[in-house]
Order: structure tokens, then C-alpha cells, then sequence
């Protein structure tokens, strides 16, 4: 299935909601305007906020609370990618500049906090305490995940644990949020929203760990950035964590992430791209979608069920 055949239970929603971030995008401040813009519209997948509508689907499904609440996971989203582009040096986004190559870092720093607050200020017009309590935890828990992977020294013991506390802390937080946040606001029992979380826990995790697969068997023009990126950037991923337990006397990885010697980014790339570890990072991206998916059987069996499930399986297949 394709995307649009995936999110058909929402796809007229989805376009309120892309509406919304147009009427965001529209600012009586020229610069921030153009910004808002250049960040928000046209780009993605829109995997959140399909997932928050989505998740609403079981029960009470109220569009006046339902789009406030999936445009301000997608702003949350885009200003964690703001940010993160300034952290990380990243040269493009999205197949265009990253915000600050275009605007500078102080701008772009300043475009991600807007980002942030008025991603709360529309999580606030649910007037749901369990939602903006999610949302503001949401954030710290992304901004502490990040201040925690800075700090962390590789230990090839632990590295795989912390690299798994890392994507959740940074990637399926923001999917747990939206699917918690979806079926609260439709009056879902506690049993199935626990059962949602699970399965936007599990999704989120084989999102992650497929897009670090991409950072070495992707191309360019499908990724939208530098094959190899998360090496450049000294990111310990899944899929170079393996290939280190496999091969730790290998020295050429450890001079490309302690040493940061870029040269040595492609050759590195090779290596664990040309590995067993590739196949390895799939099986276990297989393994999370199987509990993604087990967790849906707790959930009345309907159109938006069977949308998630096929959610995590094009996740898993896809190229981009």
C-alpha cells in the first residue's frame, strides 16, 4: 500500500491540518513568514500527525480538538528538526539548505522555539490536562535525550541499549505523544490507549532504526541528504554499533567517529554497508514491528486498525 491508500481513514482531515500550518506559515512578520514557509509547507510525510488522527478514530473522533492537536505534533516535530540541523551541522534537509544555512543559527534557533511555543499554545486549546501535560513531557524528554546522547562515551557493552534510550528519547517519544494524545482526546478506555502508546512505542523504534539503515544503503537524491550523514556527524547508529560487535579491532570506525577524520566517511560507509549488519539492523526492525502490531489486536477491529498496521509495515519497506 501507498500513502495515500495508508492514511484514506484521515485523508480529508489531513488537509485541515495542512491548512493549519498554512494559516501558521502566514505571519505579519515578513522573516519569520518566509521561515515558517520554507520549514512547514511542502515537505514530509506527515506520518504524526496521520498518526494522531488515526488514533482517534476508535470512538468520539472531534475534528475542533483533533487538528489543533495534529498540526502542534507536526510543529513540535519540525522544531526538533530546526534545531537538531544546527547541532548536528547538517547541510540540507528535505533535499533543500537546512534552515540556518539559509537564515544563520541565531534565526533558525529562534524559528524552533516558535516552533515550540506555538505547538503548545494549540495543545493548550484542547483544554485536555492529560494532553499538554504529554506534550510539555514530550519536549523535555527530547531536549534531555539529546543533552544525554552529548554525553555519552561509546562502550561497546552498552552501546546498543544507549543507542535504543537515544531513539526513543529523540524519535518515538514524538509518535507516543501523538498516539496518546489522539486517543485521549477521543475518549478511548486506558486499556487501548496503553495499547496505542505500545504500538507508537514499538513503530517509532522501527522507524528510527530504518532510517539509520538508509544513512548507508539510501541514495542522495531519494534521502534528501549525504549518504553517510549520521558518520560525518559522529553518530553512533544501530547499524555501526553491530558492525563494531562484530569487528572491534576494525579502527578505520573509531578514527571517522572519535577522530571525526570525514576522508575516511565513505570507505567506513562501504564497510558496514557491504556487512552482515545491514540484514541485522532489519530483522530487528521486523521485531519491533511485530509487537507494533501485536498491540493493535487490542483495538476494535476497523479501517483505522488496519491503517496502522500498514503504517509500520511501509515504514519498513521504504526507500526514503
Amino acid at each position: 500500500m501507498n500513502l495515500d491508500e495508508i492514511y484514506a481513514p484521515v485523508k480529508e482531515d489531513l488537509k485541515l491540518v495542512e491548512a493549519k500550518l498554512g494559516d501558521i506559515a502566514r505571519n505579519d512578520i515578513p522573516l519569520l513568514s518566509q521561515m515558517l514557509e520554507y520549514a512547514l509547507l511542502n515537505v514530509g510525510k506527515r506520518v504524526r500527525p496521520a498518526l494522531t488522527l488515526l488514533s482517534s478514530k476508535f470512538y468520539n473522533y472531534d475534528l475542533d480538538l483533533l487538528v489543533p492537536m495534529a498540526a502542534a505534533v507536526e510543529l513540535l516535530h519540525i522544531g526538533t528538526l530546526v534545531h537538531d540541523d544546527i547541532i548536528d551541522n547538517s547541510a540540507t534537509r528535505h533535499g533543500k539548505p537546512a534552515v540556518y544555512r539559509t537564515w544563520g543559527s541565531n534565526s533558525a534557533l529562534l524559528l524552533g522555539d516558535y516552533l515550540f511555543s506555538r505547538a503548545g499554545s494549540l495543545a493548550t486549546t484542547t483544554e485536555n490536562t492529560r494532553v499538554i501535560r504529554r506534550f510539555t513531557e514530550t519536549l523535555m524528554i527530547i531536549s534531555g535525550g539529546e543533552l544525554r546522547e552529548a554525553s555519552t562515551h561509546f562502550e561497546p557493552g552498552g552501546a546498543r541499549d544507549n543507542y535504543y534510550k537515544w531513539i526513543s528519547d529523540k524519535t518515538a517519544c514524538l509518535f507516543v505523544m501523538a498516539a496518546e494524545c489522539g486517543s485521549v482526546l477521543s475518549g478511548c478506555p486506558e486499556d487501548q490507549v496503553l495499547a496505542l502508546k505500545d504500538y507508537a512505542q514499538n513503530f517509532g523504534l522501527a522507524f528510527q532504526i530504518i532510517d539509520d539503515i538508509l544513512d548507508f544503503v539510501g541514495d542522495e537524491s531519494t534521502l534528501g541528504k549525504p549518504v553517510g550523514s549520521d558518520l560525518s556527524e559522529g553518530a553512533m547508529t544501530l547499524p555501526t554499533i553491530i558492525y563494531l560487535q562484530h569487528n572491534p579491532e576494525d579502527p578505520l570506525i573509531y578514527k571517522v567517529i572519535v577522530e571525526r577524520d570525514k576522508s575516511l566517511v565513505p570507505e567506513a560507509v562501504a564497510k558496514i554497508r557491504d556487512s552482515g549488519a545491514i540484514d541485522e539492523c532489519k530483522e530487528i526492525a521486523r521485531e519491533f514491528y511485530g509487537k507494533a502490531s501485536g498491540s493493535l489486536d487490542k483495538l476494535p477491529d476497523c479501517d483505522a486498525r488496519g491503517s496502522l498496521n500498514a503504517l509500520v509495515a511501509y515504514v519498513i519497506e521504504r526507500n526514503k
